[in-house]
């Protein structure tokens, strides 16, 4: 909808929202385009031969089951065994039970004494070295095997950890386990000794891959050690295994995922380029602002000098007009200009440019130089209220709601008629779910500019989200009447439509809206491709039709091939049907054309939650038949793409 977007609910529930400016248009369909990855806490079903199961917001996708390797009767057998030592360590799984999950601590366990009764001598433990272990039987082995491991428990639980390190180690001398090598590497956990806890975790998996609480310790430890990637993957695998039933697991995913997301994206930053995100996203926001004449004396027929600051000024509010991506990498590069070259002969043209200036400094992700940008506008013109408004949008964007606020109060001193200061005002209040406050400030933006279509359309969703839905109707059934040659009204009744599943009636208004655009590239310049996407979700929802759905995504893509929303849109299309490595290079894209670090973080989780899953599948391809036989069990369809 048109709300901003929430945080990944599939996979990471930190995503930042993209700048609550760029308003109806990006924030509603970003809405769209993530909310089906978590409509459900556990489901499993199998689409094109490919297994898929969504855990706590978490896409997994494995192969099919005939790829699994056959195991043989002696490995069944090798498995039932050391299931059973797991089932009979009772002193250690005891040990065990106050396990924190960075740092595993148990409490002593002393077994009780009766005061009249002498204690036990203790029992004399085999001495085994491996000098002298060729020499035992095969049955001592597993005698001495046993009695070992069974002192190495009660060492554990009396926190006697080098002891029982001592002790696990020469059970193993005696008959290589996986449970002696994780019981060891409990020791060393409890030792903080993380290399030691690797290496013997690995020992056991290697034994025995599906060894859950072995992948689990091992996870802590590379979380330990900073190795979030290999964290990560052991975790990954850990909850299929258990069918996602240990919560803990499950939070540990989460918390990696955002982990190894914020690494890299912090990478990424550093190194990433500076440049206006696409076109669809420039529009959108500058659209939110109501458009404003060229100021007297700049005007098209104004005489200026060639190569000054006002002809630059006046050159790229006429390079907006185009909104084409060249117009608004000219519109940037002529502001700069017009500032550099200087002598504007007003204080309010002067203001002017730099709010400007700033405006685009702000959509390249220059948030530092746009705020002092919009501070010397302020400086220079106080009564430029659209300054403070975009000021204010930037303080929202960082979580800065009091700095916000205190900006639309400056604006209001200075202008309290102004209807932009209560449309933005009221996009606070709605990225705030304050629906009430937000519904009555687009109604007052409305009555001091009934022309402005976006407080027309941004009430009916508002009211939409309050639950009035015949007011929300009836108030775009309005919005038709009054602005029925304009797209968006159309694109966004049809969002409305398609989130109560009207798909036929959401698809017509989709369509139209499609054309018009068409027919008004020429008098508009570029294209809003959003229409486009979002009838792609809609066939998608409603018939399934992938193929159809993926064509209107490259169309899009087509007309604007940075447009993030529809290469995110086809990573998810992709991620559907099982194409899990195109759809990880959807993800990647997304990633390098997100404008902040906040939603860099967000499209990274999506691809390194994409990426663990192919790894998974090539690491571990038994675990399909288990998801295969979880989907049998009629644990539900997939969510709907909304």
């Amino acid at each position: 909808m048109a709300a901003a977007r929430s945080t990944t609910e599939a996979i990471a529930q930190n995503a930042q929202e993209t700048a609550h400016s760029a308003s109806v248009a990006s924030n509603s369909f970003l809405d769209s385009a993530s909310r089906w990855y978590a409509d459900n806490k556990v489901a499993a079903w199998t689409i094109a031969g490919v297994t898929v199961v969504v855990a706590g917001g978490t896409v997994y996708y494995l192969s099919s089951p005939s790829r699994a390797p056959k195991v043989s009767d002696e490995d069944k057998k090798a498995k039932k065994e050391r299931r059973k030592a797991k089932k009979t360590d009772a002193p250690m799984r005891a040990a065990e039970e106050g396990e924190a999950k960075t740092q595993e601590k148990t409490a002593p366990v002393t077994a009780p004494k009766a005061a009249t009764v002498a204690e036990e001598p203790p029992e004399e433990l085999p001495q085994v070295t491996e000098e002298t272990v060729g020499q035992l039987s095969d049955a001592q082995r597993k005698e001495y095997a046993a009695k070992l491991k069974a002192a190495g428990n009660k060492a554990y639980g009396s926190k006697d950890y080098n002891n029982a390190i001592d002790l696990y180690s020469r059970a193993l001398l005696c008959k290589p386990d996986p449970v002696f090598y994780s019981n060891r590497a409990a020791c060393h956990n409890a030792l903080s000794d993380w290399p030691a806890v690797i290496a013997d975790t690995t020992a056991a998996i290697n034994l025995d891959p599906e060894y859950e609480k072995a992948l689990n310790r091992r996870g802590n430890a590379y979380e330990q050690e900073g190795q979030y990637s290999e964290a990560l993957l052991d975790y990954t695998a850990s909850c299929i295994i258990g069918q996602f039933r240990n919560e803990s697991a499950a939070q540990a995913v989460e918390r990696l995922l955002k982990k190894v997301a914020e690494t890299k994206a912090k990478a990424i930053m550093e190194g990433k380029e500076k440049k206006l995100p696409s076109p669809t996203f420039v529009s959108n926001y500058l659209q939110s602002f109501r458009p404003r004449p060229l100021p007297e004396g700049l005007d098209e027929s104004a005489d200026l000098e060639e190569n000054s600051g006002k002809w630059y000024l006046r050159r790229g509010l006429l390079a907006i007009q185009q909104r084409t991506g060249d117009g608004y990498t000219e519109a940037a590069r002529c502001f700069d200009e017009a500032i550099e070259k200087n002598h504007l002969d007003k204080h309010e043209w002067t203001a002017y440019a730099y709010n400007m200036r700033g405006t685009f400094r702000y959509l390249r992700g220059e948030n530092d130089a746009a705020l002092e940008d919009l501070n010397k506008s302020i400086e220079l013109d106080p009564a430029l209220v659209q300054s403070y408004v975009k000021r204010a949008s930037m303080h929202l964007e960082q979580s800065k709601r009091e700095e916000a606020a205190h900006d639309f109060e400056l604006a209001m001193s200075h202008n309290a008629q102004d209807p932009d200061i209560f449309y933005h005002r009221a996009q606070l209040h709605f990225i705030l779910s304050e629906f009430k406050d937000a519904a009555t400030d687009y109604q007052t933006s409305i009555d001091l500019d009934p022309k402005f279509i976006f407080s027309h359309i941004q009430l009916g969703v508002t009211q939409y989200k309050m639950g009035s839905i015949a007011s929300s109707m009836a108030t775009f059934r309005r919005c038709i009447k009054s602005f029925g040659d304009k797209s968006d009204v159309y694109n966004y009744y049809g969002e409305l439509l398609l989130d109560q599943q009207k798909y036929q009636e959401a698809v017509e208004k989709f369509d139209t809206a499609v054309e018009m655009e068409r027919k008004n590239v020429g008098e508009k310049g570029g294209m809003n491709v959003l229409p486009l996407i979002n009838k792609a979700l809609a066939l998608f929802q409603w018939r399934q039709d992938f193929s159809a759905a993926e064509e209107l995504c490259q169309k899009a893509l087509g007309i604007d091939p940075e447009c993030d929303i529809a290469v995110a849109t086809m990573a998810q299309l992709l991620l559907q049907q099982g194409k899990v490595t195109d759809a990880l290079k959807y993800f990647e894209r997304a990633a390098e054309l997100s404008r902040t670090e906040g939603e860099v973080v967000n499209a990274l989780s999506y691809a390194e939650a994409t990426r663990t899953q192919l790894e998974v599948q090539e690491k571990y391809p038994a675990l399909a038949a288990r998801l295969q036989g979880m989907g049998a069990q009629g644990m539900g369809g997939p969510p709907p793409m909304r």
